[in-house]
C-alpha cells in the first residue's frame, strides 16, 4: 500500500534550500518515491491558514519511505535542511487498493 509524506515548509535561506531540494529529489527517485506536490501554496478554505508551502511525496510502501528517510542518500540532503527551511513533516499511509 503506498506512502506518503506531507510537509509544510517554510524557506529560510534560497540558497540552501536549492542544495536540499536537489538532494531530496535524488534520494527520493533512488527508493522509488514521486512528487505529487512540491512547492504548492495552499488554498486554506478551513481552519487557520498558513504561509507556508505543502509538498506531498509518493512512495510504494511504508517501509520504502522510511528506508529513504533513514538513508545516507537523504542524510546528505538534510545536511542543508536544518539551516535552509523550517518544516512539519508527517507520514501517512494510504488506502489498500481495491
Amino acid at each position: 500500500m503506498a506512502a506518503y509524506v506531507i510537509s509544510e515548509v517554510e524557506i529560510l535561506d534560497e540558497r540552501g534550500a536549492d542544495e536540499y531540494r536537489a538532494r531530496a529529489a535524488a534520494s527520493i527517485e533512488q527508493y522509488g518515491g514521486r512528487y505529487l506536490v512540491r512547492g504548492a501554496a495552499p488554498d486554506v478554505v478551513e481552519g487557520e491558514g498558513t504561509s507556508r508551502r505543502i509538498v506531498i511525496v509518493e512512495f510504494p510502501s511504508m517501509e520504502r519511505l522510511r528506508e529513504w528517510y533513514a538513508s545516507p542518500a537523504y542524510a546528505e540532503a538534510l545536511r542543508f535542511r536544518a539551516t535552509a527551511l523550517e518544516r512539519r513533516l508527517m507520514f501517512v499511509e494510504g488506502l489498500p487498493e481495491l
